[in-house]
């Protein structure tokens, strides 16, 4: 396995990125994680706060020297990986993220050399209440492995009932790595006393 590619990318990217559109040139910024079992490339716009607002993370395999995004399908509950074949096919997915990040329109990512499958998540536990506000906001998660990589997902779904009776149900998955679980594990539980709880 080696990161010989993705050194290259990574190195190549910015001035890629920044050529192709005056928007990421003024909002967006890279930086490249290479201590996980899956490197990546993470694209983010930094606030007035100086907080970072990630917009897009671009995995390397680098058993398979591939490099991928990963969404979550909500109707299908998968996880699905979509393969980067070339620079180009990067810049266009990293193009495309930041224009919808914007709000702005973009096209649809399309290339006839990207692959689209789905990811197989074995879920450890079931739905996990973590909060509950009876009749208005229950929040739950759900911790799962992915198959193929060894990777941890974490499920967080947010159901609200609105006035009109009506139920939103809202879904978002965090994908990390057991590298990465420590450190999140660590940071939260030095900071519990600073948290506020729900209302």
């Amino acid at each position: 396995m080696s990161l010989e590619w993705f050194d290259r990318i990574s190195g190549e990217l910015q001035d890629h990125l920044t050529s192709i559109c005056e928007e990421y040139g003024r909002n967006g910024s890279m930086v490249v994680e290479r201590g996980s079992k899956h490197p990546r490339i993470e694209f983010y716009s930094e606030l007035d706060d100086h907080e970072r607002d990630y917009f897009a993370s671009v995995f390397f395999d680098p058993h398979n020297e591939e490099f991928y995004l990963e969404s979550f399908d909500q109707e299908l509950g998968q996880v699905s990986k979509l393969v980067l074949a070339d620079i180009e096919d990067i810049v266009d997915a990293v193009h495309e993220s930041l224009h919808l990040y914007l709000g702005d329109e973009a096209d649809v990512l399309e290339n006839e050399d990207a692959e689209i499958y789905e990811i197989d998540v074995d879920w450890e536990t079931p739905e996990v209440t973590a909060y509950i506000k009876e009749n208005e906001v229950e929040v739950t998660y759900q911790f799962g492995i992915v198959q193929e990589t060894g990777d941890g997902v974490l499920k967080r779904i947010n159901r609200i009932r609105t006035v009109d009776d009506d139920l939103l149900k809202d879904e978002t998955n965090f994908i990390f790595s057991k590298e990465e679980a420590s450190t999140i594990i660590a940071m939260i539980a030095s900071h519990m006393d600073k948290l506020s709880e729900m209302e």
